[in-house]
């Protein structure tokens, strides 16, 4: 094992042991290093890339603490690396959102709140019969999003939000090119309020299955 790899292990040893928790700040480098018997050229390598990755917070002037470790700072990580995907891995990322969103849409249709509910309604009224592509596009990703945090599990929505960058092109490119692509979009945004309004869970999981779907079964025809 490398010695900063060494370095990072010991680290999140001692995070997950919780001998280090959300918020604390570390030991002096000269200490830990002592403490955990390495070097401080290989702690502050690991320190480094601990903080890259949203585990560890710098503060200049001040030493090195533990971050909250809340799921949508840890996961800003993975969006990172989503965004270096390639255009014929689209597919699979559309995958997995129709296995994802439509649980996310599920689970939202016990704890989704009136006011929730009302405000998703008129955002897609806001957006009228006949919106530019983009500005659909843009209510997609807002019409999921208060979806997915309005199902309560914080992990699921930060996935969801990684995985919705890489679609999002493709979504466009259908909006512009295929027929009735706008209109089909906001009765689906519609069904599956309609659903979620009801609190019918498997209603509303069918529908935005459908929806990516529909999404996924145009790119596979034109790829």
């Amino acid at each position: 094992m490398a010695v900063t790899d060494e370095a990072i292990e010991k680290i999140k040893d001692m995070i997950v042991s919780g001998a280090l928790r959300p918020g604390d700040r570390l030991p002096k480098e000269s200490e830990l290093a002592a403490a955990l018997g390495l070097s401080r050229n290989s702690l502050r390598e690991a320190v480094r890339a601990l903080s890259l990755i949203r585990i560890l917070d710098v503060r200049q002037g001040d030493g090195t603490y533990v971050t909250s470790l809340d799921p949508q700072l840890l996961l800003e990580a993975m969006s990172f690396v989503v965004d270096f995907h390639r255009d014929d891995t689209v597919l699979e990322f559309l995958a997995v959102r129709r296995i994802l969103e439509p649980a996310a849409t599920a689970m939202a249709a016990s704890r989704i709140s009136e006011q929730q509910l009302d405000a998703l309604s008129a955002r897609l009224d806001a957006l009228g019969a006949e919106p530019s592509v983009e500005e659909l596009v843009a209510a997609d990703l807002e019409f999921h999003g208060g979806i997915a945090r309005a199902a309560g599990n914080s992990v699921l929505c930060s996935l969801l939000d990684s995985l919705s960058g890489p679609t999002t092109r493709a979504r466009i490119w259908r909006g512009l090119t295929q027929e009735d692509a706008v209109g089909r979009t906001l009765r689906e945004h519609r069904a599956i309020l309609a659903a979620l309004r009801d609190r019918d869970a498997e209603t509303a999981r069918s529908w935005a299955t459908v929806h990516i779907a529909s999404v996924e079964q145009w790119l596979r025809s034109t790829l």
